[in-house]
């Protein structure tokens, strides 16, 4: 089973369809709250190469990026590759 990260906070759209998207797919993810814990925040900040936005998503400790990078991820079938199930 792949190692799921999602940093978000609890009021963003864009965080919820990530985790709907993921959940569409059977998929079980950690969230990680920013809003809640500063340390979060300055530990997403550094492994996301500085990105601010939220949900910040990593896969098997890779960085995948937000929402729209998820579901270009998905349509391209990187998706798939980074969670092991690619044909």
């Amino acid at each position: 089973m792949s190692k799921i990260e999602v940093y978000s906070t609890a009021v963003c759209p864009y965080c919820v369809a990530a985790k709907n998207l993921l959940k569409s797919k059977g998929l079980e993810w950690s969230e990680v709250r920013v809003d809640t814990d500063p340390a979060q925040r300055d530990a997403m900040l550094a492994r996301s190469g500085g990105r601010r936005t939220v949900p910040q998503i990593f896969i098997n400790d890779q960085h995948v990026g937000g929402y729209d990078d998820l579901v270009a991820a998905d349509r391209s079938g990187k998706l798939a590759e980074l969670l092991g199930t690619a044909a």
